[in-house]
């Protein structure tokens, strides 16, 4: 075989190894360890012991969505942008999930109109699901589109 075919393998085995990756990760829930806000250039701490002193996940969302309460039971918030098509289909599943479990609430934020609360909150790619607490912490996130199923189960941890 040729140098060519051997690189047009190479680049389709990888294509298909990132594709299935994705695949697998994309839209799962994940917990997240207490993040201690960093100054800028400073190295970045390990796992926090105990809670953090900064401003709960729902109090800096809450900036983003003034007039809106937060759930009694959890609090789904997704970030989302115009052009994002997975967004679409993540705001309808969580405003259907939303509808059918007691006291969730779901919040949609406009990444593009602020970047500072998606910085804060490490956001790195839209949609991004944050599952919030009674209390306002986040208990788990997905980046990318969550099925339903996945939602709930995220949801049966907040419990």
């Amino acid at each position: 075989m040729t140098t060519g075919l051997w690189v047009l393998v190479g680049a389709v085995v990888l294509v298909l190894a990132v594709g299935g990756w994705r695949a697998v990760v994309d839209g799962r829930f994940g917990s997240r360890r207490a993040a201690v806000p960093q100054e800028p250039g400073r190295p970045e701490a390990g796992p926090t012991t105990g809670p953090t002193t900064g401003p709960t996940t729902w109090e800096q969302v809450a900036a983003a969505a003034p007039g809106v309460a937060p759930g009694e039971r959890a609090t789904l918030v997704q970030f989302s942008t115009a052009f994002c098509a997975p967004c679409r289909a993540t705001r309808r599943t969580l405003t259907e999930v939303a509808e059918l479990v007691p006291g969730v609430v779901h919040i949609e934020v406009d990444a593009e109109q602020h970047l500072d609360v998606v910085r804060r909150l490490d956001v790195l790619r839209t949609p991004t699901t944050l599952v919030l607490d009674a209390s306002g912490r986040e208990v788990s996130r997905a980046a990318g589109a969550p099925r339903k199923e996945q939602v709930l189960g995220a949801l049966a941890a907040v419990d």
